[in-house]
């Protein structure tokens, strides 16, 4: 029950349906996400902990730079996600496109 808390809680601000709308579309650098959010970085990886700590995200360290997308979870998890983000898809098409170019190009920074 305590998970499932988590996962609501995880679900139920706005910034972090963001994150996961972002992720949707494949592994993002931290620095991709904060670029894309406009929100400082602190910020973007208070959220990403909770995210993480749900068990909807996942991280991989490259270098000093750590890559984020969604955790390959349990389908339950994987259906939440999916809800969530479908309650949120009535973007226009130029959100639509800003998503994909933040998804698309990796920033140079990163690397």
């Amino acid at each position: 029950m305590q998970e499932l808390s988590k996962i609501f809680k995880a679900l139920s601000a706005e910034t972090r349906l963001k994150i996961l709308k972002l992720l949707e579309h494949g592994e993002l650098c931290v620095c991709n996400i904060v670029t894309g959010l406009k929100l400082t970085q602190p910020k973007v990886s208070f959220h990403l902990g909770i995210l993480k700590e749900a068990g909807l995200i996942q991280d991989r360290k490259e270098g000093k730079w750590i890559h984020y997308s969604i955790a390959d979870s349990d389908m339950f998890r994987r259906f939440l996600i999916l809800s969530a983000l479908e309650r949120i898809s009535g973007d226009t098409s130029s959100k639509q496109k800003k998503i994909r170019t933040i998804a698309a190009p990796k920033n140079k920074n990163c690397r």
